[in-house]
């Protein structure tokens, strides 16, 4: 697959995830929420990988996924409980901003050339997501600085997971949510208990998380670190359009800026 293409589902898919992981963590713990999510996406991807017969990775590979893992289960706690706090738009997009700059960082030290293309796209990208997440709307900033530490937590972790490089991609994701299913599951059950009160809204993110890592290694593995996380950081231009539209949750016209900016961005960065 192209990893333009991988770059953007991994957008729209993680977009998607998190504007229903957000809305379940309004009315069940996020420590819950991750608790009963996790471990269904980890034994999906292994049972594929087993499945597609996909190549057993090296160790070395499956312990970056092991790691990102735990990295990224920090980070998506203090994310689902930004979202639940709102502004769902500001959050998201100020997740985004620092959770793709980290890993483009990685990338271009380690040799990644962008070309004016991409460093013109990138800009697109970074000053998008920034606009967004500086214009807040009539909820308030919430979560908005929780979410700006979660950011730096998944920029760490999607460049921990770009370290794999195996084509056993299914096994490194299996790797990484098996990891932090077995931090969070017994975390769980002593502090806030199993038993969800949403279980629909939680069974039905479960699949936007799983499919966004999928695509990124996909698009990372294709195109490079830089140009994976970049796109990939794309998604919360889908979930503000989701909580504009559903939860009706306002836009300023900067944030819309933020938008054309940042959609512009990718459209570079993919015909570079």
């Amino acid at each position: 697959m192209n990893p333009a293409v991988s770059g953007l589902l991994s957008a729209l898919t993680y977009g998607v995830g998190d504007f229903l992981s957000g809305v379940a963590s309004r009315r069940d713990s996020p420590l819950r929420v991750v608790a009963l999510t996790h471990p269904l996406s980890a034994a999906v991807m292994l049972l594929l990988a087993v499945g597609l017969g996909q190549p057993l990775p090296s160790a070395g590979d499956l312990w970056w996924g092991a790691g990102a893992g735990a990295v990224g289960l920090a980070a998506v706690l203090a994310f689902y409980r930004a979202l639940a706090l709102g502004p769902m738009g500001a959050v998201s997009v100020g997740t985004g901003a620092l959770s793709a700059l980290v890993p483009v960082l990685f990338g271009v030290l380690g040799g990644e050339v962008l070309g004016w293309g991409g460093w013109l796209g990138a800009l697109g990208v970074l000053l998008g997501t920034g606009l967004l997440a500086y214009s807040p709307s009539e909820r308030g900033t919430g979560g908005v600085p929780l979410g700006l530490l979660a950011g730096l937590g998944f920029g760490f972790f999607f460049a921990l997971l770009g370290q794999a490089t195996s084509p056993g991609v299914l096994w490194v994701l299996g790797a990484a949510r098996l990891s932090s299913s077995l931090i969070a599951v017994p975390l769980a059950a002593r502090l806030v208990g199993l038993r969800p009160r949403g279980p629909a809204l939680i069974l039905a993110s479960a699949p936007g998380d799983t499919l966004g890592n999928l695509f990124y290694l996909l698009a990372v593995q294709g195109g490079g670190l830089a140009v994976g996380a970049l796109l990939s950081s794309l998604y919360p231009a889908f979930t503000t359009l989701l909580a504009v539209t559903v939860l009706r949750e306002g836009l300023r016209g900067t944030q819309w800026l933020g938008v054309v900016f940042a959609l512009s961005g990718a459209a570079l960065i993919a015909g570079r």
